[in-house]
C-alpha cells in the first residue's frame, strides 16, 4: 500500500513508519520551549532523521488539555520558517500539525506533504477539506471530541466520526486512499477509554491505514506513576508495540531512536513486512 503526493510516496508495505514530533511551541506538554528557536528545531529534525524518522511532524500550537490558543499569524510565524528550512535542506516527509486551514495552506505552499488535522476535517465548515483537496496533500485525520461522554460504544462512535470525515473528504475531492486515520488517544477520552480504544484498535483497521500517537501522554503516567512526561519512554513503547500488533502503520513519537529499535524487533517477530522476513 502506497500513498502518493506529487513526487513523494509513503510506502506502508515495507515497515512500520516513525513520525517524529517537532513542536516549535513554548507550551507543549512534553517538549514546550525546547525547539522554539529555529536552529535548535533544525538540529532536532536532523537528529530524528539520523535516528530513523520517516516523517517530521511540525506543530506551532499546543493541543494539550488546557492549552491556550494562539493567533493564526503567530502559528504561521512559528512553523513556516522551519518548514522552509527542512524542505530545502533535508530529504524527509514533512507533516504540519494544525487544525487551522490558513496554517495548512501556507505549510503546503512552503513544502509540507501531509496535513495532520486533530479534528479530522470537522472543526470548520469544510475550509480545511478544501485546502487539502485542492492541494492533493496527504491527510492524517484524528478522532476528537470536546468531552468524554459517549452514548454509543466508543469504537462505534469513532467509526461514525470517521464516516463523517470521509463524507467531507469526498465532497472536497480528497481521495480516500490519501487519508490516514488516528484514533485520537488522549483526546476526548479518559484513562479507561484510552485503554479500551488501544485494546480494540483492530476494529478500526478496515477503515484505512492507521497512525497511533500515544507518546509520553498523561494516561501512561497515570498507570506507570511516571510524573515527568519525557521519562515515559518505556510506557510509550509498550503502547506502540500493541498498536503494531493490532494493525497500526505509523507511530507518532518524541523518542525516535528508542522506537526504531523496538519497531525493528516488532516487525521482525510479527513478520509483518517483506523486509522483515528476509
Amino acid at each position: 500500500m502506497a500513498i502518493k503526493y506529487k513526487n513523494i510516496e509513503i510506502n506502508l508495505n515495507k515497515k512500520t513508519l516513525i513520525m517524529g514530533i517537532l513542536n516549535v511551541t513554548p507550551d507543549s506538554f512534553s517538549d514546550g520551549g525546547n525547539y522554539f528557536d529555529i536552529n535548535r528545531a533544525f538540529f532536532k529534525a536532523k537528529e530524528m532523521i539520523k535516528d530513523g524518522a520517516d516523517i517530521i511532524d511540525i506543530g506551532g500550537m499546543s493541543t494539550r488539555p488546557g492549552h491556550e490558543d494562539v493567533s493564526i499569524d503567530e502559528e504561521i510565524n512559528r512553523v513556516i520558517p522551519i518548514i522552509k528550512k527542512i524542505s530545502s535542506e533535508l530529504d524527509i516527509l514533512i507533516s504540519i500539525d494544525t487544525y487551522h486551514w490558513e496554517v495548512a495552506k501556507e505549510a503546503i505552499k512552503n513544502g509540507a506533504h501531509i496535513v495532520n488535522d486533530v479534528w479530522g476535517l470537522q472543526k470548520d465548515n469544510g475550509e480545511m477539506a478544501k485546502i487539502v483537496g485542492k492541494s492533493g496533500a496527504i491527510l492524517v485525520a484524528m478522532h476528537n471530541k470536546n468531552n468524554t461522554t459517549y452514548t454509543d460504544d466508543i469504537i462505534l462512535s469513532i467509526r461514525n466520526f470517521f464516516k463523517n470525515t470521509f463524507e467531507i473528504a469526498e465532497k472536497n475531492n480528497i481521495k480516500l486512499d490519501k487519508i490516514i486515520l488516528d484514533p485520537g488517544i488522549g483526546f476526548g477520552k479518559n484513562l479507561d477509554q484510552n485503554i479500551e480504544v488501544l485494546s480494540r484498535l483492530e476494529e478500526l483497521t478496515d477503515l484505512g491505514p492507521m497512525l497511533l500517537g500515544t507518546s509520553r501522554k498523561g494516561f501512561i503516567g497515570s498507570i506507570t506513576n511516571v510524573k515527568i512526561p519525557k521519562d515515559r519512554v518505556y510506557g510509550t513503547i509498550a503502547t506502540s508495540i500493541i498498536g503494531i500488533q493490532k494493525g497500526v502503520n505509523i507511530i507518532r513519537v518524541h523518542d525516535v531512536k528508542e522506537h526504531k529499535e523496538a519497531l525493528l524487533m516488532t516487525d521482525k517477530i510479527l513478520k509483518k513486512y517483506v523486509y522483515a522476513q528476509k
